[in-house]
C-alpha cells in the first residue's frame, strides 16, 4: 500500500522499485543487457509496465534505452565517478555548514539518532545498512533549510550507493573503518555545537576519503578495472 494515500502502487510503480532494488544491490549487474521478457515473467507482469519503469530509472541515470527499446543497466565510468566526487565536495560540506547553522532541536535529536544506528560499511552491505547510512545522511541534508540544496544531494544517491559498492570490493582496513567512524561522531558534535566551519571541514575531510572517492581512483585504472569485469 502507498503509505501517503492508502492506494495500492501500479504495476509499474512496483516493478520501478523491484527494478531499482536489483540494481542498487548489484543483483543486475553495471553494464548488464535487461532481458525484458525474462524479467517481466520473473517479476509476474507483462512488458508494459517494465517498459514504463525502465523509463523512470533511465530518468535515474541507472538504465539506457535505445530507439530500439533494448535496455542495459547504466555502466560504472571513471568519468561519472569524478563528477559525482567533485559535486559532493561542494555541496556536502555546504550542506553539513548550514546543517549547524539552522538545525532545529528536532532536526539535531533525527541526526543524533539517524547516528546512534550507523556502522561503517563494510564488505557486500546489505539493503538495511546502506538505507542506515542514508538516513543520517539525508538528515543532516535536511537540516540545511536549503531544499534545492536538499533535492540536488539527494537525487545523487542512487547513483552513488552503486560506486561505493564497488569500491568495497577491494575491503576496508581497521584504519579506515575508525575514520569513518570518528568522521559521523565529528559531524555530530560540530552540528549540535552550531560550529559551521568545523562541520564543513569534516565533512569534506569525510567525502575526500569516502567510498566514493576510492571508487574514482580505482576507475582511473582502466586496465584493472576491465580485467575485473564491471560487477558490483
Amino acid at each position: 500500500m502507498d503509505e501517503q494515500n492508502g492506494t495500492r502502487p501500479t504495476k509499474a510503480e512496483a516493478a520501478y522499485g523491484l527494478v531499482r532494488a536489483r540494481i542498487l544491490s548489484g543483483e543486475l549487474v553495471a553494464g548488464a543487457v535487461i532481458q525484458q521478457g525474462p524479467l517481466a515473467r520473473d517479476l509476474g507482469i507483462s512488458t508494459t509496465p517494465l517498459r514504463e519503469a525502465l523509463r523512470r530509472l533511465m530518468s535515474d541515470g541507472l538504465v539506457e534505452l535505445d530507439a530500439h527499446r533494448d535496455a542495459r543497466v547504466t555502466p560504472l565510468t571513471a568519468e561519472e565517478a569524478r563528477d559525482l566526487l567533485e559535486i559532493r565536495r561542494s555541496l556536502d560540506p555546504l550542506a553539513a555548514g548550514l546543517a549547524a547553522e539552522r538545525r532545529t532541536r528536532e532536526e539535531l535529536l533525527l541526526i543524533r539518532q539517524a547516528a546512534s544506528g550507523l556502522r561503517p560499511l563494510r564488505t557486500d552491505p546489505g539493503t538495511a545498512e546502506l538505507e542506515t547510512h542514508r538516513r543520517f545522511h539525508a538528515a543532516i541534508y535536511t537540516a540545511s533549510h536549503n531544499q534545492l540544496l536538499i533535492q540536488t544531494l539527494d537525487g545523487l544517491w542512487d547513483k552513488a550507493d552503486r560506486y561505493r559498492r564497488l569500491a568495497l570490493e577491494s575491503g576496508r582496513s581497521e584504519d579506515d573503518l575508525e575514520r569513518t567512524r570518528a568522521d559521523h561522531l565529528a559531524l555530530v558534535d560540530a552540528i549540535a555545537a552550531r560550529d559551521s566551519e568545523t562541520a564543513a571541514a569534516v565533512m569534506l575531510a569525510h567525502v575526500d576519503a569516502s567510498l566514493g572517492a576510492r571508487a574514482a581512483s580505482r576507475l582511473t585504472t582502466p586496465s584493472a578495472y576491465e580485467a575485473e569485469g564491471t560487477h558490483v
